[in-house]
């Protein structure tokens, strides 16, 4: 199999290159590319499965300080750094969770980056893409529908109406649909019972799909289900039902990773969209582990900051695949620490130093994460319009006197070469003296590295949403309402309490409260609510207000979106 690059020169793309050429750098052949269309393919898993397990390639996983509202940027940083480090020679490779309906037609838009860094076909990837999402809620909602069945034909297990806990997705915001009742109208039509939809994201079969290692192991997850408990109080799974299987079926398709391109022609893998603030945040394991094995240099993306997507990637999906990061690149934009620093939101664009020296706080307590998961960082300073000089240097200072390497990136505005510096400072990260040499032969990146976690697996549920609030958040104290203490206590009785645990709460403060900037301590976490997701290997502690279903804003995005005369989508943010 052919590993080399025939990339020459670091000249943008004017329109997305052949596919096929695209993956014939990456030493897939065409005949293993199962094509849509012109520019996206998926790669065939039986021609993955036959290149053997052997990962060659280095895992930079790029994640961000606490972010502002409008984000700060990882997104065009793994994308750009991906540009800057195959202008360097280096066989780079980018792998990001695909777009979701929810937000690119709700308030935060798109997810395939900006300006020159970004992945085309854009349009396209941002809006249905090749049908992942689709099929996902549809084995999700096909169990959800046979559930409701099993009830109106007799209901042989005995499941209880009131505990069945499975609910339906949709891949859109709509708070309308968070709590519903079913089934009425008549006894023809079911089961009256309560229930509600959450968002295709957040959906335990989208959790499934993202960390299964083949399509036997994803069987055997959606096996795991537990979508309720009977009368007598125990736990009924998905198996009970016959559904995995054509759950599987409808999943096989889409399980294959999908392969598009940044606008400079760079390989991306962009497969599953988990989110980061409700789900665990990281792309499909399949995908990652098919770019080690291609790759020299992986880049990817964890959702939203190190306290959530960096946190649950070494926990969560490290624990579950063995693909622990090497590196870490951390974005940093001034603008989020004017905010950390006490700013107003209206003043958020205005240079003001003092806030940023004040913000720094929260840029060290991510430093710190980080460092609590074992994970070398290079701060990336992604550079906005109405940043300043003094600004930047106040943050490169306190790299410098925290030896954390620092690099200021220009990659929206200038793609590649605006990511140069932070391209050399990974590197230099990865390799030391050795920058020019191969790396990743060793397989590094492939190698269970358990010392690495937050937590055992044998640690008590309550003792591990603990840990994680204190070292990870900065919390004094958890406080556990009344149902969530009696969920854990069911899910210990019923032998899942050596689960991961999967925090979801804002991503807009450390805490569970998005009022709290900067660093807060000796905070309470609340714990509403857990959900459990046996098949995924987790539970999911729902904190403070968090929902599972978002809403739409004032004005949604999707009311920008249009057609223009030739045909082609505009309006998309």
């Amino acid at each position: 199999m052919a590993l080399g690059f025939s990339f020459e020169g670091p000249i943008p793309q004017a329109s997305p290159r052949p596919i096929a050429e695209v993956a014939e750098e990456l030493g897939v052949p065409a005949s293993a590319l199962l094509p849509y269309g012109r520019d996206v393919a998926k790669v065939d898993l039986a021609w993955l499965r036959e290149q053997g397990a052997q990962l060659r390639g280095r895992l930079v996983l790029v994640t961000a300080i606490t972010p502002t509202p409008a984000g700060e940027g990882k997104t065009t940083t793994a994308i750009g750094l991906t540009d800057a480090l195959r202008r360097l020679g280096r066989r780079a490779v980018v792998c990001l969770r695909e777009p979701s309906l929810g937000p690119t037609l709700g308030a935060k838009g798109g997810a395939t980056g900006a300006g020159r860094a970004r992945l085309v076909p854009s349009a396209r990837i941002d809006l249905h893409f090749t049908g992942d999402f689709n099929a996902i809620a549809s084995a999700h909602n096909l169990l959800a529908a046979l559930i409701d069945n099993h009830l109106h034909w007799g209901n042989e297990l005995a499941l209880d109406p009131r505990q069945v806990s499975w609910r339906r997705v949709i891949d859109l915001d709509d708070r309308a649909l968070r709590s519903i009742i079913v089934g009425l109208g008549g006894t023809a039509n079911g089961v009256p019972r309560e229930t509600g939809f959450d968002i295709t994201a957040a959906s335990e079969v989208m959790a499934i799909f993202c960390l299964a290692r083949d399509l036997a192991d994803l069987e055997a997850r959606l096996e795991r289900i537990v979508i309720g408990a009977d009368r007598h109080g125990r736990p009924v799974r998905a198996a009970a039902l016959g559904a995995p299987a054509p759950m599987t079926a409808l999943l096989a398709e889409a399980f294959a990773p999908n392969l598009v391109q940044t606008l400079e022609g760079s390989p991306a893998f962009v497969h599953g969209g988990p989110f980061a603030n409700i789900a665990h945040g990281c792309n499909s394991a399949i995908a990652t582990r098919s770019a080690l094995a291609l790759a020299e240099i992986v880049v990817t993306e964890a959702g939203f900051g190190a306290d959530l997507g960096a946190e649950k990637f070494v926990n969560i999906k490290a624990r579950e695949s063995g693909l622990f990061p090497d590196l870490a690149v951390l974005v940093v934009s001034v603008r989020a620490l004017r905010y950390h620093g006490g700013a107003t939101r209206d003043a958020l664009e205005r240079p003001d130093p003092e806030a940023v020296a004040r913000g720094l706080a929260n840029l060290e307590r991510h430093l710190a994460i980080l460092s609590r998961l074992r994970v070398p960082t290079v701060v990336a300073i992604n550079r906005f319009p109405h940043d300043s000089d003094a600004e930047h240097a106040l943050v490169r200072e306190r790299c410098a006197r925290l030896s954390v390497p620092s690099a200021l990136c220009t990659h929206h505005d200038e793609g590649g070469a605006g990511a140069l510096e932070l391209a050399e400072r990974v590197l230099a990260a990865l390799f030391g003296d050795r920058a020019d040499a191969a790396g990743g032969a060793d397989g590094s990146s492939a190698c269970e590295d358990r010392t690495r976690l937050l937590y055992p697996d044998d640690m008590p549920l309550r003792e591990k949403i603990a840990l994680v609030a204190r070292e990870i958040y900065g919390a004094a104290d958890v406080l556990f309402e009344k149902a969530a203490a009696q969920s854990l206590d069911r899910f210990e009785a019923w032998g899942f309490g050596r689960l991961s645990v999967c925090m979801a709460k804002t991503p807009l403060s450390l805490s569970a409260d998005a009022s709290l900037r900067g660093a807060p301590r000796d905070f309470t976490f609340p714990v509403r609510a857990v959900r459990l997701a046996a098949g995924a290997g987790f539970v999911v502690v729902l904190a403070g207000e968090v929902t599972t279903m978002p809403g739409l804003p004032r004005r949604p995005a999707a009311l920008d979106l249009r057609l223009d005369a030739r045909g082609q989508i505009q309006g998309l943010r």
